[in-house]
């Protein structure tokens, strides 16, 4: 197997896209998407210039190859990289193969995988397509968040080493299949909550499953968007 590759790296544009002011999906797209060739800071909240994040969100990854499968979905041949709104597009990794806390070093930075990203509206409303969220989620190719536990510039066209993965048996996709789909096996539930490199936010919803209690996903999946 090839090494993981940071093929593009991304920061988000702050413009009328966030006013509701864009209605054309090329438009949208355009306004959401930044490339930087240069080495860039990577800090404990995100790359410089890309908004302060949650520090379990620093950064959100997103296997490039996703992409050959949306174009399919959606019957088009624009959708450029970056829409999705990932910071990092990376060859040789995706939800079968990382791992929650598996650790990288990335440059000069060392980055850790904190939980699978939970898809929003934020995305179909950008691609004026109101499920979009939805398949995402159906279809596992979510793509995943990571902390930084040591910060440094990073840059693109460069593999990244994996120098630790405690968690072999909680891969992206093993952490969606509990959160998505086998909703009623608590027994899962409850070993991957007491997963101590799992995010917070992560833990928190499947606390609140042991107890009961199902969040609803309408709002998180479509917004305003219906």
């Amino acid at each position: 197997m090839e090494e993981p590759f940071v093929y593009k790296i991304y920061i988000r544009e702050q413009g009328a896209a966030d006013n509701g002011e864009v209605t054309d999906p090329y438009l949208l797209q355009r306004s959401y998407e930044q490339e930087v060739e240069e080495q860039i800071w990577l800090g404990k909240n995100g790359l410089a210039g890309d908004g302060k994040h949650d520090p379990e969100q620093a950064a959100f990854v997103y296997p490039l190859k996703h992409y050959t499968y949306w174009k399919e979905q959606l019957a088009t041949e624009s959708l450029e990289l970056g829409v999705i709104g990932e910071n990092f597009s990376v060859l040789e990794m995706d939800e079968f193969s990382v791992c929650i806390g598996d650790t990288y070093q990335f440059g000069d930075a060392i980055i850790q995988v904190s939980e699978p990203r939970l898809p929003s509206w934020h995305i179909a409303q950008r691609l004026q397509t109101p499920d979009f969220a939805l398949n995402m989620q159906n279809s596992g190719r979510t793509g995943w968040h990571v902390r930084v536990l040591q910060e440094g510039n990073v840059l693109s066209r460069i593999d990244i080493e994996l120098i630790d993965r405690p968690y072999p048996e909680w891969t992206i996709a093993a952490c969606n299949e509990v959160m998505h789909v086998d909703k009623h096996n608590l027994r899962l539930a409850d070993e991957l909550m007491n997963c101590d490199l799992l995010s917070i936010q992560w833990r928190k919803i499947l606390q609140l499953r042991l107890r009961g209690i199902e969040p609803s996903e309408q709002e998180r999946l479509y917004g305003p968007n219906k």
